[in-house]
């Protein structure tokens, strides 16, 4: 019984340290700390062949951990159910304009795969939509393929938030939710992703680890995502159950979404070349 007794203190003084720690983050964040107001949210993951793994993969990995607390439901949706390859389907290329075009040929890429479990007619409704980059975009662009964008944008008025990761930015310009907001994408391929003739009227953000606009959120390339993720979680779950989960996957998460060391390597125009390459990145807490 005294042992008992002694583990709820100590359990309830660790609730309480979290607790204020949770509150240090959204002072340091500048975002209020909020609590879902879907009991159980839909989430809904677009993947399609050409994926890139780490868009997918990274933020679900948080999402995942959070899950075994904060109930929630995934969708994985596609152009069909079952299997979806992350290796580009065919060869393709990357056109920059200036009748300037890069062909790639991905045959000796390997294949990891996601289960899609909906397509495009069958998923059910969403309340937070999170959308991917990949090679599959370039692909998809050479075959005037916008069948994403259709989805997307016949989804966009009743999700309550939308995320992008990498050129999955570019999938959401073209889609229409762009449109007079701020948001960013891979530096690696800035020109291509954020070429005009995707959407005119978006404010392409060349400094930045992700940006938020209201309901939607766009991260940089790949591993920013998780980034992204994590001041996601924290915006929606709290930043509790967000802290505790980054520490339980051992991941080090950048917390300054103006730091972008990556724009500064990949040359975007309009960054800041004084910016530093380096970020303290520590586990929460410490």
């Amino acid at each position: 019984m005294e042992f008992a007794r002694l583990r709820h203190v100590l359990l309830a003084g660790l609730a309480v340290a979290r607790l204020g720690w949770a509150q240090l983050e959204a002072s340091v964040h500048g975002a209020q700390i909020v609590k879902s107001s879907t009991p159980t949210p839909s989430i809904g993951y677009i993947v399609f062949p050409g994926f890139t793994p780490l868009d997918v993969f990274g933020p679900l990995e948080i999402l995942f951990a959070l899950s075994s607390t904060h109930n929630m439901t995934l969708s994985t949706i596609s152009f069909s159910t079952g299997a979806v390859s992350a290796r580009a389907p065919v060869p393709f290329t990357i056109d920059v304009g200036d009748n300037t075009t890069t062909p790639i040929d991905p045959k000796f890429s390997i294949n990891p795969q996601i289960v899609a479990t909906h397509d495009f007619s069958t998923a059910p409704p969403l309340d937070i939509l999170i959308v991917p980059g990949g090679a599959g975009d370039f692909v998809l662009d050479n075959q005037h393929n916008f069948t994403m964008e259709a989805f997307i944008a016949s989804r966009f008025a009743a999700a309550q938030y939308v995320l992008s990761v990498c050129t999955g930015a570019t999938t959401l310009a073209r889609a229409g939710v762009l449109a007079g907001r701020r948001a960013t994408t891979n530096k690696s391929v800035w020109k291509w992703a954020t070429a005009s003739r995707h959407a005119e009227n978006v404010t392409w953000v060349p400094s930045a680890r992700w940006v938020e606009d209201g309901k939607v959120w766009t991260s940089s390339g790949v591993a920013a995502g998780m980034d992204m993720m994590y001041a996601f979680a924290g915006h929606y779950w709290g930043w509790e159950a967000a802290n505790a989960t980054v520490n339980a996957i051992e991941y080090t998460p950048h917390t300054d979404k103006h730091w972008d060391a990556f724009a500064v390597v990949h040359d975007v125009p309009g960054v800041d070349r004084n910016e530093s390459l380096t970020d303290c990145v520590r586990p929460v807490g410490w």
